[in-house]
């Protein structure tokens, strides 16, 4: 019997982290193995994920995605959990990746729905249960229909929890209220549904999900973290911190992720602004965009990184 809680070992409130790159494109690990500690001492993330789509992953090899991992797990050394973004659509390939994750070491993995193939539902829960079955490490699914152009319905996710008693927790950003709420009460006692956008964080956390993958956690972590504790026995109190965070989460997805919030931490003095092609950083007058919009809670905000 496989006895893991997602919300236990993981917490509440998970950094899709971002990796900073070098001028000449290549990865700064100093930067980043700073940037995570500072995370997860100064801004409350209780895990991050590496090699997430925030952290660039299609343009990431397997040799980088696995040095990050090395460098998050000897960075923060038990401090928090280091799950890593291991979802393709190749599952041979998926398989693959994940047995050199086990040897590197890390508290959990993500899948993401296969993109661009579109299998459909059985093809989904078979490739999610193959994988699954295939390995002995915690595993979180990411249903993400924006991205991947295909939805994981609740009943397959049901299906695939049958099988796979490893599969403890749902990243859910299918933006889709009544099918979260759905999952949340059907799904099982030990299984943790997380938001996987910042800004349905507090209704999520109304129909029963317990955490959020977070983006705008690089920056508003603390707070993040503080309207998910007070949410059960303050209410109002979450409610009055999300009101105050949500020009934050709008600004920070106004433009192609993670754009802004790379642009907002080199504000912060790190040096992390620099994407990789497909993707390139904001215009001068996005960023002023973003500074204006994000300058009063920084300035107002106990935000110490550097």
């Amino acid at each position: 019997m496989f006895y893991f809680s997602a919300l236990k070992n993981w917490g509440t409130v998970i950094t899709a982290h971002i990796t900073p790159l070098k001028k000449d494109g290549s990865i700064c690990y100093d930067t980043f193995s700073k940037m995570i500690y500072d995370n997860v001492t100064k801004q409350n993330a209780t895990s991050i994920i590496v090699s997430g789509t925030t952290g660039e992953s299609p343009t990431l090899s397997k040799e980088e995605k696995l040095n990050l991992l090395r460098t998050a797990k000897d960075t923060l050394a038990g401090k928090a959990s280091v799950l890593i973004g291991a979802g393709s659509n190749n599952t041979e390939e998926t398989l693959h990746f994940i047995k050199a994750i086990e040897k590197v070491g890390a508290d959990g993995i993500m899948l993401v729905n296969p993109y661009y193939n579109k299998p459909g539902q059985k093809g989904l829960e078979a490739h999610y249960s193959f994988l699954a079955a295939s390995t002995s490490l915690p595993v979180m699914l990411y249903n993400i229909p924006g991205r991947t152009s295909m939805n994981m319905n609740p009943e397959t996710l049901f299906n695939v929890l049958e099988k796979c008693p490893n599969v403890v927790a749902l990243k859910e950003s299918a933006g889709d209220l009544d099918q979260a709420s759905y999952i949340c009460t059907h799904k099982p006692e030990n299984f943790t549904v997380y938001s996987g956008d910042d800004s349905l964080t507090l209704p999520y956390l109304c129909i029963g999900a317990e955490g959020v993958v977070s983006v705008a956690s690089h920056v508003a972590g603390a707070d993040i973290y503080k309207m998910i504790e007070v949410f059960t026995k303050n209410p109002r109190e979450s409610l009055s911190i999300h009101q105050k965070l949500l020009p934050i989460f709008q600004i920070l997805f106004k433009y192609p992720s993670p754009g802004p919030v790379k642009y907002v931490l080199s504000l912060l003095g790190y040096d992390c602004e620099k994407m990789r092609l497909p993707m390139v950083g904001l215009s001068s007058s996005e960023k002023k965009e973003v500074y204006h919009a994000i300058q009063y809670y920084i300035q107002n905000t106990e935000v110490f990184f550097v």
